[in-house]
């Protein structure tokens, strides 16, 4: 069987100009006030990130945190803080779109 991974397709230069989406488990413990107590998640989520970028990609970065009810945004399942902590890893701004369903516009070498 042929597999095609991130790491292969960035290899060939067939991820550049591409837009790639990447669902990651950034489903992070938090305090009571909301502030993240581990981020390993993010973390080991870093690589698969980072590899994209290089690659040229536009990247998209999709999770969930805590247990959003369908069509109720509440703050508090918002993904800004786990944005804002990837943000500080990274050394970049990562924006956080809330209505991406009817597309986003997001460029080689950006990432949201």
């Amino acid at each position: 069987m042929h597999v095609l991974t991130l790491e292969k397709l960035a290899k060939d230069g067939l991820l550049a100009g591409k837009r790639v989406l990447i669902r990651s488990d950034l489903n992070v413990p938090r305090n009571d006030e909301g502030a993240i107590t581990n981020d390993a998640r993010i973390e080991a989520s870093l690589p698969a990130i980072r590899m994209a970028l290089a690659a040229g990609a536009a990247v998209m970065v999709t999770s969930h945190l805590g247990r959003p009810k369908e069509g109720v945004l509440r703050p508090e399942d918002s993904l800004q803080v786990v944005a804002d902590r990837l943000g500080e890893l990274l050394g970049r701004e990562v924006p956080v779109v809330q209505d991406w369903v009817d597309g986003v516009e997001v460029k080689p070498g950006e990432l949201m």
